[in-house]
């Protein structure tokens, strides 16, 4: 996944709505195997230090990520870090907060894992104790917990042999490797690190833990982070020259140095690193970056030359949205609208919420001539941000698009994308009738209340038919019900755009209300009622705001 960069640094409240799943209240134990199933993905949640032992203050976020590595070592497949505080963030979880059994389900739910893991730490005289509790989604079943225990120096084999314990495994438990530093106490200063509040006490545990194990190629990557947030661009090129050749971060560690050349305008290096680990190992990432510097290298825009590697990353990771962005956007820049229009809409098809996406897709529509679709979208961006309203006024007559929108991905690890497996083959049928049907089965299933299902289900009628207004109100019912306010007010906007009812006015008001904006909502249940003066559930609402 592509790191959010600036994305976790505010916690918000959780607001713990029910899931719609039986279980998430009361899961059945079974007594079956807790091996992983082939091709399950697997995320590891915080461990909660549950005696409030000061010395395993930094083990609720470091039992996460040692677990996370000791599966990975065995070849499972794993949500790593960054995609498991991309949930958080997402989920308006703060990073530190303690789970109930449904957030954590919720969690698994949005990033598409088939295996939750949580469970505790604590201390029994000398020997740390780690308990893990695992459900399976594809299930819905809680496993029986599993336990393992040793020396705190032996931190490494307590967290093997629990890993080992929740896979199932008769085999022996693989060796970490270069996966941890040398001791535990060098783990414990990374860990301190990546958890700290202040980037100058991240920095100071992280070089600690440099210093004293050097070939800990993680703990570069962080110091990388760090400068690299700073807009310390030459301190961050400089921290990832010692990668060796041969560690495992050798790729990833290249590809940053390429980043950091960009943002120091060496472009010319930047593309011989990036060309090259094109040439050795085709990805998304990667082709996507060489579009990026050839865009940004310019001075003036060389046709062509950035819509090759864009238009070669969506083929390499069709389910990026981002991807199908930059290359409309590139050809907006190439002064091709009718390919901007092309490509912008694929963009839209990912990511309904995609507002640059729809402005720009909207001043091409407005230049080929089919104004009315173009109002549309320039309209429908304006109610995802007032942001473009500046964009016009800025412009003077100009282009109101700006240079500069171009998205490139910080890590190498591609995203897991989603949308391939949403994607249904119309064959020979209509596209209309295919996205009906879709739509029909997402309303069944969110009537029965398999929240899961009918998510897929609106995503792929939404996928034929971006602007299918119940589709858009059912999926914001979903993410209102599923915890996701944010996501809801967001997919809600759009199903008013594209229809305005009562019922989507309520539904606004009410996930507004979760993200304790009142003004707004008082608005919408305002809109509802000019609607309908008698409807009860406006009134309801109303009446709860007390006005």
């Amino acid at each position: 996944m592509r790191k959010a960069k600036g994305k976790m640094q505010k916690a918000k409240p959780i607001f713990f709505c029910l899931l719609p799943f039986a279980f998430c209240l009361s899961l059945p134990v079974t007594p079956a195997s807790a091996q992983v199933p082939a091709g399950a993905a697997v995320i590891v949640l915080p461990f909660e230090n549950s005696t409030q032992e000061p010395r395993l203050a930094w083990m609720r976020e470091g039992a996460a990520i040692l677990l996370t590595e000791a599966l990975a070592a065995s070849g499972e497949i794993i949500v790593n870090r960054e995609e498991r505080l991309q949930a958080f963030d997402r989920l308006q979880i703060p990073s530190n907060a303690n789970l109930s059994r449904a957030t954590t389900i919720r969690i698994g739910h949005s990033v598409g894992s088939t295996l939750v893991v949580s469970g505790t730490v604590a201390m029994d005289v000398d020997q740390i104790v780690a308990r893990a509790r695992v459900v399976r989604l594809d299930t819905g079943r809680l496993l029986p917990d599993v336990e393992s225990r040793g020396p705190l120096s032996n931190l490494f084999g307590v967290f093997g042999a629990l890993a080992h314990k929740i896979r199932g495994a008769s085999d022996a438990a693989p060796a970490l490797g270069d996966r941890v530093p040398p001791t535990p106490q060098v783990f414990e200063l990374y860990v301190k690190g990546l958890i700290a509040e202040t980037p100058s006490t991240a920095l100071a545990f992280l070089e600690q833990a440099l210093k004293a194990a050097p070939q800990f190629d993680p703990a570069r990557l962080a110091i990388w982070d760090l400068h690299s947030e700073a807009s310390d661009y030459q301190k961050a090129l400089d921290v990832l020259t010692p990668i060796r050749p041969e560690s495992r971060f050798s790729g990833e560690g290249r590809f940053r140095r390429a980043l950091s050349l960009m943002n120091l305008k060496r472009f010319d290096d930047a593309l011989t690193t990036l060309r090259a680990m094109q040439a050795e190992d085709p990805s998304a990432t990667v082709s996507n970056a060489i579009g990026v510097a050839e865009l940004r290298k310019a001075t003036t825009i060389q046709p062509g030359r950035a819509t090759y590697y864009f238009s070669q990353a969506s083929e390499l990771d069709p389910g990026d949205g981002d991807l199908f962005f930059n290359l409309g956007y590139a050809y907006w820049l190439d002064k091709d609208p009718k390919a901007a229009i092309y490509w912008l809409r694929e963009a839209v098809r990912r990511d309904p919420g995609d507002g640059d996406a729809h402005f720009i897709l909207g001043v091409a529509l407005q230049q080929t001539g089919a104004t009315a679709e173009a109002t549309r979208e320039r309209e429908l961006a304006t109610r995802l941000s007032s942001k473009y309203a500046g964009w016009e006024k800025s412009a003077a007559g100009g282009d109101p698009v700006p240079r500069g929108l171009e998205r490139l991905h910080e890590e190498l690890i591609p995203s897991r994308g989603r949308v391939d497996s949403l994607i249904t083959t119309a064959g020979q049928r209509d596209q209309e009738n295919l996205a009906t049907f879709h739509l029909d089965a997402g309303r069944r299933a969110f009537e029965r209340e398999a929240d899961r299902e009918a998510i897929q289900e609106l995503r792929r009628a939404l996928y034929l038919s971006p602007y299918l207004a119940e589709a858009h109100l059912l999926l914001g019912r979903l993410y209102l019900r599923g915890g996701r306010p944010a996501e809801a007010v967001e997919t809600l906007k759009i199903a008013l755009w594209s229809e305005e009812t009562v019922a989507a006015h309520i539904s606004l008001a009410e996930a507004l209300l979760q993200v304790q904006d009142q003004a707004a909502a008082r608005v919408e249940i305002d809109r509802a009622l000019a609607l309908d003066s008698k409807s009860p559930e406006a009134l309801a609402l109303k009446a709860k705001l007390g006005g």
